[in-house]
């Protein structure tokens, strides 16, 4: 079995960076174990990420996205960091055109940035299985 981690350590270490960047305030609330678990989501991402695109089928990613933002909102975290979440895993896959499915991954991130958007976080979502 691939190591997901190791496949996209290079995007998924950027977008964990990016993130604590844009939101330093997420140091103080989470510490170093919110760092492991943001990276650790960041893994699974990907995971759902190799999914969508096997089946062609960029729902299967966005209802991930939307099961995991309901989850996180009521840890108190918000749809804005979910999103800017995706949008530096978007930055991070066009510095590395070589990533196998780099446009699958993209495009599917698009289209649940753009449920996220619409939703407030709140739905009942089931999580949906890889």
């Amino acid at each position: 079995m691939i190591d997901i981690g190791k496949k996209y350590e290079e995007a998924i270490g950027r977008s964990v960076k990016e993130i604590y960047m844009k939101y330093p305030e997420l140091d103080g609330k989470f510490g170093e174990r919110g760092r492991q678990k943001c990276y650790e989501d960041n893994v699974y991402h990907f995971q759902y990420l190799e999914t969508s695109a096997g089946f062609d089928s960029a729902k299967v990613f966005t209802d991930y996205a939307l099961w995991l933002n309901s989850i996180l909102v009521s840890r108190g975290m918000s749809t804005a960091h979910l999103i800017d979440n995706f949008r530096s895993i978007i930055t991070a896959l066009e510095a590395h055109p070589e990533v196998e499915n780099g446009g699958k991954f993209t495009d599917h991130l698009h289209q649940a940035i753009y449920a996220l958007e619409k939703s407030d976080g709140t739905e009942e979502v089931e999580r949906p299985s890889l």
